[in-house]
C-alpha cells in the first residue's frame, strides 16, 4: 500500500518529504488513506483473502477507560495503542489552559490518528498490510511521578492474519506540534510491541504528510521484512531532501554545506570571512540550511543572528529541559558579559588587572558597577531590565572558584604544575616524545627561514641533571609541545591585530627520575626578517629577572595551547569532525539499521550545539575571535590544522598515542599499547574507556554480522561509509589512510573511533575548561605584549618591566572584559545539563530502545565495566605514587569518570557532544 508501484488509495511515499531524527521516527505520505475523523467511525482492514472493508459506528463500550469499537465478526484481534506524550514545561496560565484544551481534544478523538503497518506484505499492493486509520479517542490518568507525561489510547480491531506491527503512521491534527515519547501496541499474542519515538510530531498545517514510527526491532537491509522494505527505502530518500530551498523549522532533512556562514559582510566589511571547505581551505562539512547568499558576497550564506535560531533538523534541537539549562547559562553569560561590556563602553578604556587581588575579587566580591555608571546604564535599551541587573550586579556577577586554585592558590606559578597539565589538564593531547634532534621545521625555508630550531644540545644538557642528550632521548626522558609549524604562518597577521602579540612556540620537557615532568626550555619564534632569524630560547633561571621572563614565556605557551586546544582539538577534532558522521548516518542508515541504533545516542544535540557555535562562538566577531590569540584568523588556522594534521585513523586513542610517541605497541597490554609515561592520567584513564567502548561495539557488531560478507553486502552501510568520505570530508576523500570497510574488524574499529570521539574524547577536552581556565593567569587565552628584551630598541619597555614585573605580566594578559567574557563562556561550556545522557546509561524515556535481549545483556556488561572503571580511577586518584593526580593541593583527575551530576563538576562522560 505504500509502494511506488501501488495504484490503490494509499499512494506512494513522496521522495521529497521530510523525515525525523529519532531512532524510530520517520515521515510517510498517507495520501487518501486519511479519512474524515468527524464521521466517528472505525474501519478495519479484513484479511487479504477477504477484500471487503467493514464500517461500524462507535459503541459506548469502553476498554480501560477508553472508547472502543464493537468487535468485528470473524477471526480478529482487539488492539490497543497507547501513546505517551510529553507536555511542555510551562507555568503561565494561558499555557496551562492550552494544554488542557489539547488534552481534551485528543481525548475526544479530534487531535491524533494512528495506523498500523504490518511486517507482512499485502500481495496486491506489494507493501505492508495496513490497518485502518483510527482516531485516538481516549486518555489515561496522568502519572503522579511524571506530571508532564500524558497517555492516550486508541482501540480497534485487525484481522488475525495481520502479522506483527512493524511501523505506525501518526498524524497530528492540532495546530501545533507535540512531543511523542513512545507508542506501545497491546493485543498481539507475542506483544506488547514498543515503538520508541522521542520526537516532535509536526502539525499537518506545516506538512500534510504523516509520520512513521518504527518498532524497536532492528533489521539489516537484507533482513527487512517484506512489508517494511518500501517504507525503509522511501523514508531514507525523504531524509536526504533535494538539496534545494531554505529549510524550515519543522523539517527534518539532512544535507551538507560549506562553512560559508561565519562572516557577515552585509553588516560590516570587516566581518567578512573566507569560505571553509575546498582545495584552498579544506574543512569538514556542516548541516545545510539553504539560506540565501549575502548581498556583498554571493559565495557567503546570509546569517541568522540571535535570538533567531539556525536551522537544524527538528529533532536535533535541544529538548525543553536542555533549553532551559542553556537559557540559564545564557542568562549567566548575560550577567558576566553584558554588564562588563557596558562598563567598558561607559569607561574611558577597558582596563587591565593591576594586581592579582583584582582577579581574586571576581570570586570573592564579583564585579561591581559604579553608581555614576548605573544612571547611564538605565538610559540604554531595556532600562528596567538593565536597572535590575545593575542593582543585583554584586551578587549575580560573582564567579565560582576554579578547581585549579581551590586547593592551592599558587600552584599555577610552579613549573611542575605547568608540566602536569600537559598530561592531566584540559589539553593533554599535544605532548609528544622527542624522537629527533636537532628539531626541524617542515615549513618552506625560503619563506620562514632556517628550518633548524634554536634549541641546542648544550642548552638542554645544562638542564638534564648530568645526563647526556642521547641518553635522555634513548631512555624516553624528553618530550615536546610543538606549535611552531602550525602557528608561524599566522604570527605576522595576528600580531598586526590590535591587542594581540604571539610567537610560534616549542616547549621541551624533561621526565625526571622522580617521575615528574619539568619544562626546561621554551623557544619563541617570530617570522624572520631579511637580515636575521628571530628565534629566542628561554630557560627558567634563578635570578629575579630571568624568573619573571620565564613566567612570561610560559604564559605565551599557555596562550598558544589555549588557541590550539579550542580551535583544533576541541572544535575541529570533535564538534566539526562528528557533524558529517551524524548527517551521513541519518541519510544512509535507516533508523531500523542496527548500526543506526548503536550510534543514535552519540549524535544527540551535536548539530544544535554546532549551529549555536557558528552563530555566537566561532563566527566573525564572536567570542573566540574576541578572546583568543588568533582573532579573525581563528577558523583559517583551524582549517590549516585540518589540512596538515587531521586523519580519521589517528583519532583512535591507541593510534594517536603511538603517533605522538607517548605509547609503544605491546600486544601483551590492554589495547595493545604500553604508555611511555605510566602516570599519564588522560591516556591511562582514556585507554580504560576506549577498551570498554571497543568491547561493547565488538559484542554488538558480531551479534548482527555473522561474517565479513554481511559487512560488504550491506548496501546501506557501504553507502554510509562512502558518503562520510566523499560528501562529509570531501577535501580528504583521496587520502590513503581512510580505513577500508570490508570486515567486521574494520567496522568495529570505525565505530569505536566515532563513539570515543563523541563521548570520552570530547569529555576529556571540554569539561575541564572552567576548572583549569577559570583562573585566567593559569591559562590566558591571548597575550597582548611581546616579552621585553634587553636591547636599545626595546630599552624603555624593558626598564618598565624591571620596575614593576607584576604589572608587566598582568598587562600582557587579557583585559578584565576579555577575561570575564571567556570565563563565562568556559563556565557554560563546562556545564552538564540535568537531562545529560551518560556513557553506559539509559534514561527512562529510552528504556525500550531495543527488544533484543542479547544486546541488552551486552549493554549491561558495558555499563558494569564502566562502573569498574569509575572505581579504578578513584583508586588511582588516591595513589600517592601517581603524582600527576594526587598530592598536596593537586586536583584529582576526574574528567574521564563516567558519571556526573548537573553543573560544572569537572567529571562525567556524556554519550554525545551536547555542549
Amino acid at each position: 500500500m505504500l509502494s511506488t508501484k501501488s495504484t490503490s488509495s494509499f499512494p506512494a511515499i513522496a521522495p521529497q518529504l521530510a523525515a525525523g531524527r529519532s531512532s524510530r521516527t520517520r515521515l510517510v505520505n498517507l495520501g487518501r488513506c486519511r479519512r474524515s475523523i468527524a464521521s466517528r467511525t472505525v474501519r478495519a482492514v479484513i484479511s487479504s483473502e477477504d477484500k471487503s472493508i467493514g464500517t461500524l459506528p462507535l459503541q459506548p463500550a469502553t476498554v480501560g477507560g477508553a472508547l472502543t469499537a464493537a468487535p468485528l465478526p470473524g477471526d480478529s484481534i482487539d488492539v490497543r495503542v497507547v501513546l505517551t506524550v510529553r507536555n511542555r514545561i510551562k507555568d503561565k496560565l494561558v499555557s496551562k489552559i492550552q494544554d488542557q484544551l489539547e488534552y481534551f481534544v485528543n481525548g475526544i478523538g479530534q487531535g491524533i490518528t494512528v495506523q498500523l503497518v504490518s511486517e507482512e506484505i499485502d500481495p496486491d499492493s506489494e507493501s505492508g498490510k495496513m490497518s485502518e486509520e483510527v482516531a485516538v479517542i481516549g486518555f489515561l490518568p496522568r502519572s503522579s511521578h511524571h506530571p508532564s507525561l500524558v497517555e492516550y489510547a486508541a482501540n480497534f480491531t485487525v484481522p488475525s492474519g495481520f502479522g506483527h506491527p512493524g511501523a505506525i503512521c501518526i498524524t497530528n491534527l492540532h495546530k501545533k506540534e507535540f512531543y511523542l515519547v513512545e507508542i506501545v501496541v497491546h493485543g498481539f499474542n507475542d506483544g506488547p510491541f514498543f515503538f520508541p519515538a522521542n520526537t516532535w510530531i509536526h502539525t499537518r498545517n506545516d506538512n500534510p504528510h504523516s509520520r512513521i514510527i518504527f518498532s524497536n526491532q532492528a533489521y539489516l537491509p537484507s533482513q527487512t521484512p517484506d512489508g517494511l522494505k518500501n517504507i525503509r527505502q522511501d523514508v531514507l530518500l525523504s531524509l536526504r531532501g533535494n538539496g534545494k530551498g531554505e529549510r524550515k523549522k519543522f523539517e527534518m532533512i539532512y544535507d551538507y554545506a560549506l562553512y560559508n556562514d561565519l562572516g557577515n559582510p552585509d553588516k560590516d566589511p570587516d566581518l567578512a570571512r573566507p569560505v571553509l571547505g575546498g582545495p584552498k581551505r579544506p574543512y569538514p562539512r556542516r548541516c545545510r540550511t539553504g539560506r540565501p547568499p549575502t548581498k556583498s558576497d554571493p559565495s557567503a550564506e546570509s546569517r541568522v543572528e540571535k535570538p533567531h535560531p539556525v536551522y537544524v533538523p527538528r529533532d536535533e534541537t535541544f529538548e525543553e529541559i536542555k533549553q532551559n539549562t542553556f537559557s540559564a547559562g545564557a542568562l549567566k553569560a548575560l550577567f558576566h558579559n553584558l554588564i562588563p561590556a557596558l562598563m567598558a563602553a561607559l569607561s574611558s578604556s577597558d582596563s587591565q588587572f593591576e594586581c592579582f587581588s583584582d582577579i581574586d575579587r571576581l570570586y570573592k566580591d564579583g564585579l561591581l558597577i559604579k553608581s555614576e555608571e548605573q544612571k547611564l546604564t538605565q538610559k540604554l535599551l531595556l532600562p528596567a531590565v538593565l536597572g535590575n541587573l545593575v542593582n543585583m550586579g554584586e551578587k549575580l556577577m560573582k564567579y565560582d572558584i576554579p578547581s585549579i586554585i581551590s586547593r592551592d592558590r599558587f600552584s599555577w606559578l610552579r613549573d611542575n604544575e605547568f608540566a602536569r597539565q600537559t598530561l592531566a589538564g584540559v589539553n593533554p593531547v599535544d605532548i609528544q616524545r622527542l624522537r629527533e634532534f636537532p628539531i626541524h621545521s617542515k615549513l618552506d625555508p625560503e619563506t620562514y627561514g632556517s628550518p633548524e630550531s634554536a634549541i641546542t644540545k648544550e642548552c638542554l644538557e645544562h638542564e638534564l641533571n648530568g645526563m647526556s642528550l642521547e641518553e635522555a632521548m634513548d631512555n624516553d626522558r624528553l618530550f615536546i609541545i610543538d606549535y611552531h609549524d602550525i602557528l608561524l604562518p599566522y604570527v605576522k597577521k595576528i600580531n598586526s591585530l590590535k591587542g594581540r602579540k604571539m610567537y610560534a612556540s616549542r616547549t621541551i620537557l624533561f621526565h625526571t627520575r622522580s617521575g615528574m615532568l619539568r619544562p626546561i626550555a621554551i623557544e619563541l619564534s617570530l617570522p624572520p626578517t631579511l637580515s636575521a632569524s628571530r628565534k629566542r630560547v628561554y630557560t627558567h633561571g634563578h635570578d629575579a629577572t630571568t624568573n619573571w621572563i620565564w613566567k612570561l614565556a610560559k604564559a605565551h605557551v599557555c596562550a598558544n595551547d589555549a588557541g590550539v586546544h579550542q580551535l583544533v582539538n576541541h572544535w575541529l577534532r570533535t564538534h566539526a569532525a562528528m557533524e558529517p558522521y551524524i548527517i551521513a548516518t541519518h541519510r544512509q542508515l535507516s533508523s531500523m539499521h542496527p548500526i543506526f541504533v548503536l550510534l543514535h545516542p552519540h549524535m544527540r544535540y551535536t548539530l544544535e550545539i554546532n549551529a549555536l557555535a557558528r552563530q555566537s562562538l566561532i563566527n566573525g566577531g564572536g567570542i573566540i575571535e574576541n578572546c583568543f590569540s588568533p582573532g579573525k584568523y581563528s577558523m583559517e588556522l583551524s582549517s590549516a590544522a585540518y589540512k596538515s594534521l587531521w586523519r580519521f585513523d589517528m583519532e583512535a586513542l591507541p593510534a594517536d598515542l603511538i603517533r605522538r610517541g607517548m605509547a609503544i605497541e605491546d600486544p601483551s597490554m590492554p589495547c595493545g599499547v604500553k604508555l611511555v609515561i605510566e602516570d599519564y592520567p588522560y591516556a591511562a584513564d582514556g585507554l580504560l574507556v576506549w577498551s570498554a567502548i571497543e568491547d561493547w561495539v565488538k559484542d554488538y557488531v558480531t551479534h548482527y554480522y555473522s561474517d565479513d560478507s554481511g559487512v560488504t553486502s550491506d548496501v546501506e552501510l557501504q553507502a554510509w561509509w562512502d558518503e562520510i568520505k566523499n560528501k562529509g570530508h570531501p577535501d580528504k576523500r583521496n587520502e590513503p589512510w581512510w580505513p577500508n570497510l570490508n570486515t567486521k574488524e574494520d567496522l568495529i574499529h570505525i565505530l569505536t573511533i566515532m563513539v570515543w570521539t563523541a563521548s570520552g574524547q570530547h569529555a576529556a577536552i571540554n569539561f575541564g575548561q572552567y576548572p583549569f581556565g577559570g583562573y585566567m593567569p593559569n591559562r590566558p587565552t591571548l597575550m597582548k605584549k611581546l616579552i621585553p628584551q634587553e636591547d636599545e630598541q626595546d630599552e624603555p619597555e624593558y626598564e618598565r618591566f624591571l620596575l614593576n614585573p607584576q604589572y608587566m605580566f598582568l598587562s600582557s594578559l587579557p583585559s578584565q572584559l576579555q577575561a570575564t567574557q571567556i570565563m563565562a563562556v568556559q563556565d557554560t561550556l563546562s556545564t552538564h545539563s540535568p537531562d545529560e545522557e551518560y556513557l553506559g546509561q539509559v534514561i527512562e524515556s529510552h528504556v525500550h530502545w531495543t527488544n533484543d535481549r542479547h544486546i541488552v545483556s551486552c549493554f549491561e556488561k558495558f555499563s558494569a565495566r564502566l562502573e569498574e572503571i569509575d572505581e579504578i580511577i578513584n583508586r588511582r586518584n588516591k595513589n600517592l605514587y601517581l603524582k600527576n593526580r594526587s598530592g598536596a593541593g593537586v586536583p584529582p583527575y576526574e574528567l574521564l569518570l563516567p558519571l556526573s551530576g548537573p553543573g560544572v563538576t569537572g567529571r562525567g562522560i556524556p554519550n554525545s557532544i551536547s555542549i
